[in-house]
């Protein structure tokens, strides 16, 4: 039994907004309150769950929490996928309140990397709107510049986080020497391939990359904008998850200074030609013990990230500086999640895929100083809504610590919920 079994704490829970259409925000890893905590930022859609082919709109906003949850639209999009939205993040870096979404191009014969995508800059306070050449998949700190990457690359290889194209999806090399990650700055849209696949399998190469596809997932920009890190991944059996490889990586914004923080290449036995995919659970793959999944930045040197290290699979802090690695709630924090910590370091947010019999995700806060986990919340999901519809919490931080906004559909319903957490993080122990 655990030395510090998790205490149930049940925070209170409200959702946002009303009415008949269905609301989400999408990844773990951004933040949709703006710097005022006043707006916060979702996508709304008229069904709870759909087949994505590319063709279907989303409307893209904000509600304000001051005003009785009005929802206020300041544009459509078409690229979105349910676990990450269209990537919506407000430019909190730059003045006033401008935001940034992936869309469809508007001119697909531009001389860009991607014919079908785009980003949108929307100002929210006076409606102009801005197209740049790349689709984003985070935005600096600074507001300044973003990490842009393939969406068809994801429809072929992780097809919950892809886009459709809208004519026939173009043909893939598997690590080719034009595409990768992408620089793009946000007020010039001036981009530049700053680490190409092609690079990446040549750094400290592996024989299971020789007839693998390659791609990158995971960006994440440190608070200084200063490094990113990013997981690489690469496979031979893009339909079954338990297949996939992975390295994680941190980088200097300009593609140098690579570093290697972990690799969890090893055998696979399900590329028998006999292994029948279809039996491959929905969350097999997250709860694999090889995955290296949901990295993020604890501080400008500081990784939490889930996955094996020396054998053994826990919530592991690395520091990229000088490549200490740590366990994090070695005995109470022992299955995967979407985890963040509080701008004051001092508590770890994540949650749980659903339990195998109840369907219940949980909610969980941990504190780092005293190695507590508190159970915040429990939320039933469906079974049936399967793996590219399904809703996964991926809780995130309001600005202040006091608040948590999460996804859900335990009322059979996708919308976006505010968890109270004061209780907890305003204690001074």
């Amino acid at each position: 039994m655990s030395e510090h079994p998790a205490i149930w704490h049940p925070c209170p829970l409200r959702r946002v907004g009303s009415g008949s259409h269905h609301h989400f925000y999408g990844y773990y890893n951004k933040h949709p309150w703006d710097r005022s905590g006043r707006y916060l930022l979702a996508q709304r859609v008229p069904m709870m769950t759909a087949y994505l082919g590319g063709t279907e709109v989303a409307e893209v906003g904000y509600f304000d929490l001051q005003d009785a949850d009005q929802f206020t639209v300041v544009g459509e999009t078409t690229t979105w996928n349910w676990q990450m939205g269209s990537q919506l993040q407000w430019l909190g870096g730059l003045g006033g309140r401008q935001l940034i979404y992936n869309s469809r191009a508007t001119n697909s014969d531009a001389d860009y990397p991607y014919a079908d995508y785009r980003a949108t800059v929307t100002d929210a306070d006076t409606q102009v709107s801005e197209e740049l050449p790349l689709p984003i998949y985070v935005v600096a700190p600074s507001g300044e510049w973003a990490l842009c990457v393939d969406y068809s690359r994801f429809e072929v290889t992780h097809p919950t986080i892809g886009y459709r194209a809208s004519q026939a999806a173009p043909a893939l090399a598997n690590a080719p020497t034009e595409d990768g990650i992408y620089r793009m700055e946000v007020e010039s849209g001036d981009a530049e391939l700053i680490l190409s696949l092609h690079e990446l399998t040549q750094f400290q190469p592996l024989p299971s990359m020789d007839r693998a596809i390659h791609w990158m997932t995971h960006l994440e920009i440190n608070p200084a904008s200063t490094r990113f890190l990013f997981i690489h991944r690469w496979t031979e059996r893009v339909e079954d998850e338990t297949c996939f490889l992975h390295r994680l990586f941190t980088v200097n914004p300009d593609g140098s200074d690579l570093r290697l923080l972990e690799c969890t290449d090893h055998p696979l036995p399900q590329l028998a030609a006999d292994f029948d995919a279809d039996q491959v659970g929905t969350f097999d793959y997250e709860k694999s013990e090889y995955q290296i999944s949901h990295p993020a930045w604890k501080n400008n040197d500081e990784i939490i990230v889930w996955g094996p290290h020396q054998g053994h699979i826990h919530y592991h802090l690395y520091n990229e500086r000088n490549g200490e690695v740590s366990i994090i709630g070695a005995d109470c924090l022992t299955e995967n999640g979407h985890m963040t910590y509080s701008p004051d370091g001092q508590w770890l947010l994540s949650d749980t895929y659903p339990d195998s019999v109840s369907n219940e995700r949980l909610l969980i806060l941990y504190d780092v100083a005293n190695n507590q986990r508190y159970d915040i919340g429990s939320f039933y999901t469906d079974p049936d809504l399967g793996k590219p519809n399904r809703c996964d919490l991926h809780p995130r931080w309001s600005p202040d610590a006091r608040q948590v906004c999460i996804d859900s559909v335990h009322e059979h319903e996708r919308q976006m919920y505010l968890v109270d957490v004061s209780s907890l993080t305003d204690r001074g122990d």
